[in-house]
């Protein structure tokens, strides 16, 4: 009889959808651009269940918030979203891995934020060290994550393996809404 494997705890980053300039508004809304990128997203994870996110932890800054509500209810209305430190650009990646270090294996958490914190944060997950920074995620990108029972030498936390990553482009360059699969 087989075992059923444990739980992995699985996180998505994601890189807010596009924003306006600030020219246009100092706030930085999404442009029509990015809700488009949010829609595509939400189409193409509702075909596929492949972003399950229980809860969605999003930066103060507005692109950041309004990319987690739209994809929160599009997906998981009932999902907790919430403002989490250490999400802004410039943000030490460190505070959130330690603040991942104490989620539980049963959680699945989608991060909602900006570069160069996420390809840090990303780098520093996956390898145990934010830079040289790993990862570069266009706007509207989700990169899955999930937490592995080793820890990393350098840090002590936990070590993360990729499980796929979807960007904007290549949204775009599938055939309609219809068939798409997981990576």
């Amino acid at each position: 009889m087989s075992e059923t494997p444990p739980a992995r705890l699985m996180i998505f980053l994601i890189r807010h959808a596009h924003a306006v300039a600030i020219s246009e508004d100092p706030l930085r809304p999404l442009s029509l651009q990015g809700v488009d990128e949010c829609i595509r997203l939400i189409r193409f994870f509702r075909s596929n269940g492949s972003l399950p996110a229980l809860q969605f932890w999003h930066s103060p800054l507005r692109r950041s918030q309004e990319t987690a509500d739209r994809l929160a209810a599009g997906l998981a209305p009932d999902a907790v979203r919430l403002e989490a430190p250490g999400l802004l650009p410039d943000d030490d990646p460190e505070e959130m891995a330690r603040r991942l270090d104490a989620v539980p294996p049963e959680a699945f958490i989608a991060v909602v934020g900006h570069e160069p914190q996420l390809g840090r944060l990303a780098s520093l997950l996956v390898r145990g060290k934010a830079k040289p920074v790993l990862f570069d995620l266009p706007k509207g990108t989700v990169l899955a994550l999930h937490r592995t029972d080793t820890a990393t030498h350098k840090t002590g936390h936990p070590r993360w393996r990729v499980r796929w990553m979807v960007t904007p482009a290549l949204l775009r360059a599938l055939p309609g809404d219809g068939g798409m699969r997981p990576l």
